[in-house]
């Protein structure tokens, strides 16, 4: 499993981005730079990022940084099954 890819297509799904995420990089900025993700969104991306990863976030592990770019959102997809 390409992990980078299906946390693409996660966001591409729940941002509704038709298909744009898949040219994203890991120095793509996310929270502030993408006006589709919004607090609403952040949730949406965390559950569905727990199914099909099927790990649980927790409150404290989450913070704006998390979702300052693509690479930083992989890092800790990658931490959480690691």
């Amino acid at each position: 499993m390409d992990i980078r890819q299906e946390v693409l297509a996660v966001i591409d799904e729940v941002l509704s981005l038709g298909g744009r995420a898949a040219g994203f990089d890991a120095d793509t900025p996310l929270l502030g730079a993408l006006p589709e993700l919004d607090s609403m969104a952040v949730v949406g991306v965390l559950n569905l990022l727990e199914e099909r990863f099927d790990f649980i976030v927790e409150d404290d592990e989450i913070d704006g940084s998390t979702f300052a770019t693509v690479g930083t959102l992989v890092a800790f997809v990658e931490g959480k099954l690691g």
